[in-house]
């Protein structure tokens, strides 16, 4: 085996990286609005007198609400380079 040879490195850019669940939500309801990510994310707090504070509260105790707001901003960051 030659040992000298320098290996590939492969850097999958991860969207997610450096952005905080507050800056993801505040893009999200500032692109779309709140009306849109509770149709979206049929989820109470988005739909019944939707805040970031409660929100916030609420993404960080229940993983797959989490999950699927930050696989809609992957997908709005998508679509936004195009």
């Amino acid at each position: 085996m030659d040992e000298a040879a320098p290996k590939a490195k492969v850097k999958v850019k991860d969207p997610l990286a450096g952005i905080t669940l507050e800056k993801l939500l505040t893009e999200l309801v500032a692109r779309h609005g709140w009306e849109y990510l509770g149709i979206t994310i049929p989820i109470n707090c988005f739909l019944k007198d939707p805040s970031v504070k409660s929100s916030l509260t609420f993404l960080r105790k229940t993983p797959w609400a989490r999950t699927k707001v930050e696989t809609l901003y992957t997908s709005s960051l998508e679509e936004k380079s195009r």
